[in-house]
């Protein structure tokens, strides 16, 4: 058992849907905060043992904070899907930073959470105080795009635990060849909740109408204006080596603009590094302790 506990957070966004975060570490301290940032599907979950390290550092004990954006883990859903969009997301993360009274934080975003936190450089420069960005940079292969795309167009249902590990590790043991079954089981369990008529997923299906403009024709266009917004921040990459989302020459490019850049390569890992292996929640900590 963890000496210490997970809080929960609700607040309001703006537009007045309920917001959950979760909580853990000192309130106050010398240390920075940390705002965990999720992926384009994913929950305050993912950061679970991440954000236990962070919070357990006995050099550096800190607050982390991990945000459901709307329509994903307990958020509310948004009854318009045009507002799964990153300026409004952005708009959650500075809604629930509010409601913990941070007003300046190291952001550990991962794939979609590192887009926001690049917005959130150029929209409110002042909260960050460095910046991680999980397996992200300003330009997306197409191959892991449509790979999303696949699987949150039209997912398949699972009824049992079971199910869902097995086709987990059907759709991404390619990319994460080391997990074991127990590791399948957890992914399973931050992807999925039981209710009445089996398993649903942890977020609104109705994400994928953002997808609907992404075809091969259709590529998303380059943000490397939103990238040098974080320049003079202290910056860190966290890269899968067998990531299909960022290339190894999106890194090369990323390095050329920032030389500066804090670069973790997880070898046997794709997108998105899990950031629970001991040698990279290492690097993390470094991190943010330069950040202070």
């Amino acid at each position: 058992m963890s000496s210490q506990q997970f809080r929960d957070l609700f607040c309001k966004s703006a537009d007045g849907l309920k917001l959950h975060g979760r909580v853990i570490g000192p309130e106050t301290g010398p240390a920075l905060p940390v705002l965990c940032l999720p992926g384009l599907t994913r929950t305050t979950d993912d950061f679970e043992e991440i954000a236990q390290a962070l919070a357990e550092d006995p050099k550096m004990p800190r607050r982390v904070v991990a945000i459901d954006y709307r329509g994903r883990g307990l958020s509310d859903y948004d009854p318009d899907p045009a507002k799964y969009a990153v300026p409004v997301e952005m708009g959650d993360v500075l809604a629930i930073a509010a409601a913990a009274g941070i007003d300046r934080a190291i952001l550990l975003g991962t794939s979609r959470g590192g887009i926001i936190s690049m917005a959130l450089a150029a929209a409110q420069p002042e909260l960050l105080a460095g910046v991680i960005l999980n397996d992200i940079g300003p330009v997306l292969e197409m191959d892991g795009l449509m790979k999303i795309k696949g699987y949150i167009t039209d997912p398949p249902a699972r009824k049992t635990w079971n199910e869902a590990a097995s086709g987990l590790k059907d759709l991404f043991s390619p990319v994460f060849p080391s997990l074991t079954d127990a590791q399948w089981m957890a992914w399973a369990r931050r992807a999925f909740r039981e209710t009445g008529d089996g398993l649903v997923r942890t977020y609104d299906p109705r994400l994928a109408d953002g997808f609907a403009a992404i075809t091969p024709e259709t590529p998303l266009p380059a943000i490397w204006e939103l990238f040098d917004k974080l320049a003079g921040l202290p910056l860190m990459l966290i890269h899968g080596g067998l990531s299909d989302l960022l290339s190894p020459q999106g890194v090369r490019d990323m390095q050329a603009r920032r030389p500066d850049i804090d670069l973790v390569e997880v070898a046997d890992e794709g997108h998105a590094p899990l950031l629970a292996d001991a040698p990279t929640i290492g690097r993390i900590r470094a991190f943010c302790a330069r950040c202070d």
